[in-house]
């Protein structure tokens, strides 16, 4: 795995199989956009990138998984967990899902984490875009 850390605040995971990155458009924002297949061979950086944001202050998050193919159990698990335990530092969690296996998985961390209406799914690029878009106007 290489970490590209970029002077913006930007922070890129590159893997065999997947590239995560994580973006600062602008403060209590965070973008993480997953491509490809995450098998976990990034391990607990991108949640350790993450939590230092979370212990800032209220964040919402942004999760673009429209090039994301599939996230193994065990990733799945660990952000769901993650999700849980800063749950109350998580204004809002929007996610993009690209696949359907990717929409089970969002399902699935959302009602392991017990988020309810914390946490939306969205199927949409346009309307996760504009969320995107209009969250980032208001921060």
């Amino acid at each position: 795995m290489n970490v590209h850390r970029r002077e913006d605040g930007t922070t890129t995971f590159v893997g065999e199989h997947a590239t995560l990155e994580i973006r600062r458009p602008c403060p209590g924002v965070l973008l993480v956009t997953i491509s490809g297949n995450d098998v976990g061979e990034f391990g607990s950086a991108p949640l350790l990138e993450v939590t230092a944001d979370a212990k800032r202050g209220p964040l919402h998050l942004f999760i673009d998984a429209r090039r994301g193919h599939t996230a193994s159990m065990d990733v799945s698990h660990e952000w769901a967990a993650w999700m849980k335990e800063h749950r109350n530092a998580l204004e809002s969690i929007s996610m993009l899902t690209g696949s359907k296996f990717i929409q089970l998985t969002a399902s699935f961390v959302r009602s392991f984490a017990d988020l309810g209406d914390k946490m939306r799914i969205y199927t949409s690029a346009d309307a996760f875009d504009e969320e995107l878009a209009t969250t980032i106007r208001r921060g």
